[in-house]
């Protein structure tokens, strides 16, 4: 079967014979070259070329001017902006964000060919509509706004006069100015003989050039739409070409010439749902590799289009290395570079710049940023792991140079990219180009041709950027600096090589146009994707577009359906894959094309759809288990000769697997900056300042003056340990300084209850902070074994020796209560109990108290009062409590601690993890 291109050369050169005349116009560039790969095969013998052009080349042609780039025209219509626009002007930055709105409908305006008096006058009058009222006068704001869009005519105006001077315009300026030139460049070429191929949506100005030249010069059109969507008056994918068959005056009573019957042909279409972008990319590699090993080349004549081109790096790198030749139409954004991130945190952090310095987390970013990394490389000290731990370790929130070139000893890269006194946004290009020279020296040693080519590239957009700032002095802060490198950055590819005529193709939807495959692989047909949805970036109102015959969604979704109905007129094996995961902005749905094509009743029969379910092994967790070998066992006899504690054996009653990797390993937990007080700080700061202020009572009663002085230092002494504890962290702002009044609440509220408590009671402090150690003799134990704690504090109240332990987190009832003593050593639910009855031995081994309480004071709950341990009888209403500890509760408890420490201490029986 022959492409649409082939048909229309083979067609043009039985009628004229000689193609040398002729001017072929296409709707790309790219179907331009399969134009010429069409001439060679039709050809028998050496001809001269003819002229082909894409439209916009064509147009660019007809009106001799050039098309400006994005940023010379956001350049240029901040300068007519700022000198023609009353009142306060925005910044670059705050423009830019509006100004690329601003430039889509001036372009539309032209494309489209309307009158723009009329447009802005009625722009104008819509705005005064929406802030008029009856009651309220217009203020000054309202009045510069009303200025604003009523000299946007003004605007456009001297915008467009600026760019015709410099002989370069907008799209729509040169579409425009085209057709203005159009008779001046027909007389020139009187003959030519023009050839349109392949055209669906067309704007006003490509309908009244190429009407102008089909009327008045020989000239040919080709449509290329199947009948079956052209006979149908309600289907979108023939909606433009019947359009142009109504309203063309070339066209009436004549017969289309392209349409051929290929649609309702046999085909093999799978509908295939899968799970996430990446996935689908997956997919398309299995695919291509079945396809390989197939027999003949099937490769050739394949193409895989991306509906969505963000998937175009995953897909890279699923292609099987069975597929040798691969042709990439497509560009990879430069944005989407690892190179590019780095440039955009460096600008993010010094916008987020306080008067305290940076923040530490976007500087911990920057520097474990790969092309940092490689810098310090095979060096002898990597001053970013150096620093990072720096910070983490002192807790530094904020950041100045000075401090990070004090930490690095005033490392050269560090003094680089930090500086306090940034001269300007030119200081800091400067140092991203000084920044490339040293990547580039590290890169060239060892070989890396494509991060040479991204660092390149960088070089080339950074030296625009110093160019362009050093011509237009308004690009005077950051802000505005990140939103032009942005702006450069996403307009710059980097170009695949490759043969376009041969091997895969892989090309965006547009780039389609006008060419065939036997195999078509279309990637994301989701609803939001195709087509794009109801997205409306413009200052022109719906209705004031309809009026004027501008294009909304709905002539965007015809032309999202015409393109992808048309991609499949000639294919006989089609993949249509869309993303089954729910997602926020496209929900997982299936296109509305592709529901559109299973209610067709002369097609529906050659689908298949199926949900391709991600190729993954069931995992079955199994629980961890590690035998004592001789090493493990060193471990285990270093650690109960310094002494369990309390909190380490009730680690090992969680999950052994725990105890081993803690407090045996000393694993602790990844050390990070506080930027708030983290719950364990926020117990240490209570610990410390409570030990502080009850320190003078150690040895004699509370008494209500002593507690009122403590209370009157409360702010001062949790201050001093708040400092200590968060080393730097600030608590005159923020979360810091809220918890700091919570803190000092805390120990104030804690006060008034002894004071409360001593004006019916006598209470006698007897030690604070108490370090104590027992040894322990263990029968089958071969080793010393000694147990070790710290009481939070002794004293004597009427007469009872009380042990109590201060908690800041929650604690109930039921954490310090047993029935059976069996459960003390077993379930972890009891672990708070089993603590203090381990406090209760070791103070009874050094004091031989035999009649005490012990019990949890919850800093948060002091309204509990002292939640005391007890053995209960039974569970619910009526049961028993016993809370004093006697030598018969230790006597009770004592084997059950023998005897989970013989478990830890046993060779034999191995640390396994418990499921929780």
């Amino acid at each position: 079967m022959r492409s649409f291109l082939e048909e229309v050369v083979i067609e043009v050169s039985q009628k004229y014979g000689s193609l040398e005349e002729l001017i072929f116009v296409l709707p790309s560039k790219r179907s331009g070259t399969f134009v010429r790969q069409a001439i060679s095969k039709s050809s028998q013998k050496t001809i001269f070329a003819p002229a082909i052009f894409s439209i916009e080349d064509f147009i660019s042609h007809v009106s001799g001017l050039n098309y400006a780039t994005n940023t010379e025209q956001l350049f240029e219509l901040y300068q007519i902006y700022f000198e023609y626009i009353k009142g306060e002007k925005d910044s670059f930055h705050a423009f830019s964000l509006w100004g690329q709105t601003l430039l889509q409908d001036f372009n539309e305006i032209d494309r489209y060919l309307i009158d723009k008096k009329k447009l802005f006058a009625n722009l104008g009058a819509v705005q005064e509509m929406n802030i008029w009222s009856p009651e309220a006068k217009k203020t000054q704001m309202m009045e510069n706004y009303l200025s604003f869009w009523n000299n946007l005519e003004h605007l456009y105006d001297q915008f467009n006069s600026a760019l015709l001077a410099k002989r370069i315009g907008h799209q729509g300026l040169l579409y425009r100015e085209a057709n203005t030139k159009l008779n001046a460049y027909l007389e020139k070429n009187t003959d030519k003989v023009h050839v349109f191929i392949g055209f669906n949506a067309l704007n006003n100005a490509e309908k009244e050039l190429m009407q102008t030249i089909l009327a008045t010069t020989p000239s040919e059109i080709y449509w290329d739409i199947d009948p079956y969507f052209l006979d149908d008056p309600i289907h979108d994918a023939g909606f433009f070409i019947r359009q142009h068959q109504k309203t063309w005056p070339y066209l009436q009573n004549r017969t289309l010439k392209g349409p051929c019957h290929y649609y309702l042909t046999e085909k093999r279409i799978e509908v295939i749902g899968v799970p996430g972008n990446v996935s689908q990319a997956k997919y398309v590699g299995n695919l291509l590799k079945q396809m390989q090993g197939g027999t003949g080349d099937p490769l050739k004549t394949t193409a895989v289009v991306l509906g969505d081109e963000a998937l175009l790096n995953p897909l890279l790198n699923s292609i099987p290395v069975e597929v040798s030749e691969v042709n990439i139409t497509m560009g990879l954004p430069l944005s989407k570079t690892p190179l590019a991130s780095l440039f955009s945190q460096l600008f993010r952090l010094y916008i987020n710049k306080t008067p305290q310095g940076w923040f530490y987390q976007p500087v911990l970013a920057l520097l474990s940023h790969p092309y940092l990394q490689a810098l310090w490389a095979n060096e002898p000290l990597n001053q970013a792991s150096l620093l990072a731990e720096n910070i983490r370790k002192h807790n530094h929130t904020f950041l100045s140079s000075q401090k990070l070139n004090t930490i690095t000893m005033n490392d050269t890269v560090i003094a680089l990219l930090f500086v306090d006194n940034l001269l300007g946004p030119k200081d800091l290009v400067e140092r991203c180009l000084a920044l490339i020279s040293r990547l580039r020296e590290k890169t060239s040693r060892k070989n890396d041709a494509l991060s040479l080519e991204y660092l390149y590239r960088f070089n080339r957009l950074f030296n625009q950027l110093l160019n362009l700032i050093s011509n237009h002095p308004f690009i005077n802060d950051v802000k505005s600096l990140a939103s032009l490198y942005n702006e450069l950055l996403s307009s710059e590819t980097l170009d695949f090589k490759g043969e376009p005529l041969q091997g895969l193709q892989i090309m965006g939807m547009l780039e389609s146009r006008n060419l065939d495959f036997e195999t078509i692989i279309l990637t994301s047909v989701n609803e939001g994707i195709l087509p794009s949805g109801k997205s409306n970036n413009s200052f022109i109102p719906f209705d004031l577009k309809k009026y004027f015959g501008l294009p909304t969604y709905k002539e965007k979704d015809a032309v999202y359906t015409y393109h992808f109905y048309r991609l499949l007129q000639r294919a006989k094996n089609i993949y249509l894959l869309y993303n089954t995961e729910p997602d926020v902005l496209e929900g997982g749905e299936m296109s509305r094309l592709i529901r559109q094509l299973l209610s067709d009743e002369n097609i529906k029969n050659q689908i298949t759809v199926h949900i391709a379910a991600p190729l993954l092994t069931p995992m079955f967790s199994k629980a961890e288990e590690i035998e004592k070998d001789e090493s493990l066992m060193d471990l285990i006899k270093v650690h109960a000769l310094e002494g369990f504690s309390p909190s380490s054996l009730s680690n090992y009653i969680k999950d052994p697997m725990d105890f081993y990797k803690r407090n045996l390993l000393k694993i602790e937990d990844v050390m990070e900056v506080e930027e708030t007080v983290a719950a364990n700080t926020f117990g240490t700061i209570i610990h410390d300042s409570l030990e502080t202020l009850y320190t003078p009572f150690i040895g004699s009663k509370l008494n209500m003056e002593g507690l009122k002085k403590s209370k009157a230092a409360v702010k001062e002494v949790v201050a001093q340990n708040f400092a200590k504890s968060m080393m730097g962290g600030d608590m005159k702002q923020g979360k810091n300084l809220l918890a700091f009044k919570v803190l000092v609440r805390y120990v104030e509220n804690f006060i008034d209850k002894e004071i409360k408590e001593i004006e019916q009671h006598e209470i006698k402090i007897l030690g604070l902070e108490e370090k104590l150690k027992m040894s322990l003799y263990i029968p089958g134990i071969p080793f010393p074994v000694a147990l070790k704690g710290k009481l939070d504090r002794i004293d004597i109240k009427d007469g009872t020796l009380r042990i109590i332990d201060y908690k800041t987190g929650k604690v109930e009832v039921k954490n310090v209560e047993i029935i059976d003593w069996a459960s003390v050593v077993e379930d972890y639910a009891h672990a708070k109990a089993f603590q203090l009855l381990c406090y209760a031995a070791m103070y009874h081994e050094k004091s031989k108290i035999d009649n005490m309480e012990a019990g949890i004071i919850s800093i948060k709950g002091l309204k509990a009062g002292l939640l005391k341990f007890a053995k209960k009888d039974k569970n619910g209403p009526g049961a028993k409590k016993e809370t004093a500890i006697t030598e018969e509760t230790l006597s009770a408890f004592m084997p059950q601690l023998y005897k989970l420490i013989a478990e830890i201490c046993d060779p034999n029986f191995a640390l396994k993890e418990k499921e929780q």
